[in-house]
C-alpha cells in the first residue's frame, strides 16, 4: 500500500493533479514567503509578537558543535545537544518575524556546526539515531528561513551537512524502531526536507509512511505499538499525530489533502486524533490497552497516564505545537474537539515550540 501510495502521488506530480481547494505552491514544511509576509501586517501584530517572545540568549554563540550523539542508559535518548536545538527554534522563529540580527546568529551558529561536521559519528544504534532525528526538522526549516538571500557557498555547506544527515537516519535498525513513532518520525523528515530540496523520490518515500501508519490504526483509533506503552500510551499517540502533521503540511504544500485521506478500512487522522481526544477526556478507555505496559517511560503505573504535553515542558518545548495547524486544516468532529481543547488548554501557552514539529509553530501557522 506505501508502495501504491508512492507511484499515486509521483503520477499526480506529473499529471500537474491537485485538489484545487487545497493551498499549494510551497517546497518545505509551510510557504515560508507568505507567511514572513503576513507577519509583518498590522492583523498578525499579536502573532509575531510570540515569534519574538523569547529572548535570543548570547551563550548560544558559543555553542560547541557536538560530532556525536550516542545510546544512554535506561529510558529516554541523548539530550546533549537539547541547548543547540533550542537556539535553532528560537532563533529561526524569530527570523521569519523579521529580526535581522536573529537570522545573522542563526546563519553563523549553523555555519560553525556545518563546519565542524556536527553529528557526523553519532552513534548507529536507535536511540542515538532518535536523537538526531529530534534535530532535524528544526535545521531543516531553519534552512528554508535562511536560504532566501544567503551567500551561495554557506548556502551550499549547510544543504551537504543536513543532507547527509537526513540521508542517514534514513536507516533500518530490524526492531519495533522501523514501524513505531521512530520511523514516522524519521519519515516526516524525509518528506520535509525532500520537499525543501527538490528530491521528489525522498519526499515521495516520505509521505508513503502515512498510508503505512493509516493502514495499522485500530478500529479504535490506537496504534498497537503505541497504546501498550503504559503510562505513555496516549503521549505516543500524540507523537504520531505531530509526526503525522508534519507529512500532511507538507503535502498540502504540493497540493495534497493527506488530512482528509481514509484507508479502505475507513481510517484517517481524525480516527488517530479522536483516539487520543478520547483518552485525555476518559483515562479509563486507556486501560484497556495501556496495561501492557511496555518500556512505559518512568511512571510505571499504566493507570497514571503522562498528560504533561499538555502542558509547557521544563526544556521550553510543548508538544501540542502540531495543534495550531492541525486546527486550520481539519474538519469534522474530532477536529472541533481539538480546536476546543486548543482553546482552553493549550492557546495560553503560546508561543508553542516543539522540535517534533520544526519549532515555533505559533509562528509559522498561528491565527491572531
Amino acid at each position: 500500500m506505501a508502495r501504491l501510495f508512492s507511484l499515486v502521488i509521483a503520477a499526480c506530480l506529473l499529471l500537474g493533479l491537485a485538489l484545487p481547494a487545497m493551498a499549494s505552491g510551497w517546497a518545505g514544511l509551510f510557504d515560508v514567503k507568505s507567511r514572513a509576509n503576513a507577519l509583518q501586517t498590522d492583523a498578525y501584530r499579536d502573532i509575531r509578537a510570540l515569534c519574538l517572545a523569547i529572548a535570543i540568549d548570547p551563550a548560544w554563540e558559543t555553542l560547541k558543535p557536538i560530532r556525536r550523539l550516542a545510546t544512554t542508559e535506561g529510558y529516554g535518548s541523548d539530550t546533549s545537544a537539547e541547548d543547540f536545538s533550542w537556539a535553532v527554534m528560537v532563533l529561526s522563529g524569530r527570523a521569519l518575524a523579521g529580526d535581522a540580527g536573529a537570522r545573522s546568529r542563526l546563519s553563523d551558529l549553523l555555519d560553525r556546526w556545518a563546519a565542524a561536521a556536527a553529528f557526523t559519528e553519532t552513534e548507529e544504534i536507535n536511540d542515538a539515531y532518535y536523537a538526531l532525528k529530534r534535530q532535524l526538522l528544526p535545521l531543516s526549516v531553519a534552512y528554508a528561513i535562511l536560504e532566501p538571500g544567503m551567500e551561495a557557498e554557506r548556502e551550499g555547506r549547510l544543504r551537504a551537512w543536513i543532507d547527509g544527515l537526513v540521508r542517514k537516519i534514513d536507516h533500518t535498525f530490524d526492531g519495533d524502531v522501523d514501524h513505531n513513532n521512530h520511523r514516522v518520525l524519521a519519515d516526516s523528515v524525509l518528506a520535509v526536507w525532500g520537499a525543501q530540496t527538490g528530491n521528489k523520490a525522498m519526499m515521495e518515500k516520505g509521505l508513503a509512511r502515512y498510508e503505512t501508519v493509516l493502514d495499522d490504526v485500530r478500529p479504535d483509533g490506537t496504534l498497537a505499538l503505541e497504546a501498550r506503552r503504559g503510562a505513555r500510551a496516549l503521549w505516543y499517540q500524540r507523537q504520531t499525530l505531530s509526526s503525522l502533521t508534519v507529512m500532511a503540511e507538507t503535502a498540502r504544500g504540493q497540493g495534497f489533502d493527506l488530512y482528509g485521506r481514509t484507508s479502505p478500512e475507513g481510517r484517517s487522522y481524525a480516527t488517530l486524533l479522536g483516539a487520543l481526544l478520547n483518552g485525555i477526556a476518559s483515562p479509563i478507555l486507556v486501560a484497556v490497552y495501556s496495561a501492557e505496559n511496555h518500556i512505559p517511560g518512568p511512571e510505571k503505573d499504566f493507570h497514571q497516564l503522562e498528560l504533561g504535553f499538555l502542558e509547557t515542558r521544563g526544556h521550553g518545548r510543548h508538544y501540542m505545537g502540531w495543534a495550531e495547524a492541525a486546527i486550520l486544516s481539519g474538519h469534522g468532529l474530532a477536529f472541533d474537539r481539538l480546536k476546543d481543547l486548543f482553546s482552553r488548554q493549550i492557546v495560553a501557552r503560546r508561543p508553542l515550540i516543539d522540535e517534533f514539529i520544526g519549532g515555533n509553530s505559533t509562528c509559522f501557522w498561528g491565527q491572531p
